[in-house]
């Protein structure tokens, strides 16, 4: 759970949108925790996803994976025990993993309040 709220505080310091984290351990063997958030424009998703870097890699953890850098629409930064999504808006609404990983608990924390 650290990793993701320190993943999802660098996301709001990027002025991420709804920075979500979402418990799924008893859903899923794939990870402990989703943080999912949207950036307004490509480039602030690829800033918002370089913070989160930035912010694992000060406490000596980095990705095993990054994917979708190049497009920006939705880049997956895989931890591990964490998967951090970075969405653009459209795509965040389409795919819906809130509502997919429902009723997973979620913590939401909005970038005004971070």
């Amino acid at each position: 759970m650290q990793l993701a709220r320190l993943l999802r505080g660098a996301a709001a310091e990027k002025k991420a949108w709804d920075p979500v984290v979402i418990d799924v351990r008893d859903q899923t063997s794939v990870a402990d925790y989703f943080v999912i958030c949207e950036g307004e424009t490509d480039r602030q998703v690829r800033a918002i996803a370089d913070g989160m870097v930035e912010a694992a890699k000060a406490k000596d953890r980095k990705p095993l994976a990054v994917d979708g850098y190049a497009d920006a629409g939705w880049i997956l930064l895989d931890f591990d025990s964490v998967l951090a999504h970075v969405f653009l808006p459209g795509e965040r609404s389409y795919y819906d993993l809130e509502s997919l990983w429902a009723p997973a608990a979620k913590r939401r924390r909005s970038a005004a309040s971070a």
